[in-house]
């Protein structure tokens, strides 16, 4: 396979926690605390991070991505509540995967507050459906509503005053996010970093691993360059002649974790759809695709 060059993550010289380092509890601004669930794995990392939104004295707070439904995790963020001193008056998820949305509907039925999301499911029939662009006033603060998807149809990203934005998957604190297939959408991927970018973005607080406060731009940047560069291996792969999905990620992945291949295997064919849709590759009986006939 033609080797082509892997751009360089900017995180690799960031003083960030190692994997398993990240403590339960963090105050990251006057207006956000985050609190990790005890769910990690080689798909969740640390675990995921829930989100404590509130202006100091209001009294009020929003839950941002409850996660799990864990006894544990619920009374850790009850823990940050009372020394918040605050009430929830919603609960906010920025998609629909179990990892974040699966303690939204009961979470809020604890609280008494309305679940918020892209999606009626998410919400439940008491909830509210999110439209981009809104502006949520809501626990001292306002809080915009941002679409991003790509890494699923009904993802969101929620910017706060401070010029931090929430990305649930997004972006990730370490590696990159998987785009699902076939609900995830590249070219919608690809777009929606491009719109965070456009907000200049102080901080990126990622629904998993390290909070990102350096340069979250770099690190946008960096993952547009990575799509490239994911885009750019399998169409040198193609080169070569006719390969499978699984021959692909063999190829394009062989530096990852097996363990990591299922998910790699769906940002490929999420890449060759967009490939396809382009016309610059075919797909073939079976799982094969060829590069397609330029004439």
């Amino acid at each position: 396979m033609h080797r082509v060059s892997a751009p360089v993550d900017p995180r690799t010289g960031w003083a960030l926690p190692a994997l398993g380092a990240m403590p339960r509890t963090a105050e990251l601004e006057p207006l956000v605390a985050r609190v990790l669930a005890p769910n990690s794995s080689g798909m969740t990392l640390d675990g995921t991070n829930t989100y404590v939104v509130g202006a100091p004295g209001s009294g009020q707070a929003v839950v941002v991505d409850p996660g799990p439904a864990d006894e544990a995790h619920l009374a850790a963020v009850e823990g940050v509540l009372a020394t918040r001193d605050a009430r929830v008056v919603a609960v906010l998820v920025t998609h629909h995967h179990g990892d974040h949305a699966e303690a939204a509907q009961p979470w809020g039925a604890r609280f008494g507050a309305p679940v918020a999301a892209a999606s009626a499911a998410v919400a439940g029939p008491d909830g509210r459906v999110l439209a981009p662009g809104e502006q949520l006033r809501l626990a001292g603060t306002t809080i915009g509503v941002v679409a991003t998807p790509g890494h699923t149809a009904d993802h969101l990203a929620f910017r706060l005053e401070s010029g931090a934005v929430l990305v649930g998957d997004h972006v990730l604190g370490r590696g990159t996010s998987v785009v699902t297939h076939p609900e995830g959408d590249v070219a919608a991927y690809l777009e929606s970093l491009r719109r965070v970018h456009d907000l200049g973005p102080s901080a990126l607080y990622c629904g998993h691993g390290p909070e990102l406060t350096v340069d979250p731009t770099a690190v946008l940047d960096f993952y547009r360059a990575h799509r490239a560069y994911r885009e750019q291996q399998l169409l040198a792969a193609l080169a070569v002649g006719p390969r499978s999905v699984d021959q692909l990620v063999a190829e394009v992945y062989a530096a990852v974790p097996e363990l990591l291949w299922p998910a790699a295997a769906q940002s490929t064919r999420a890449t060759l759809a967009k490939l396809v849709t382009e016309g610059r590759v075919e797909a073939r009986a079976g799982d094969a695709v060829v590069l397609a006939d330029p004439r």
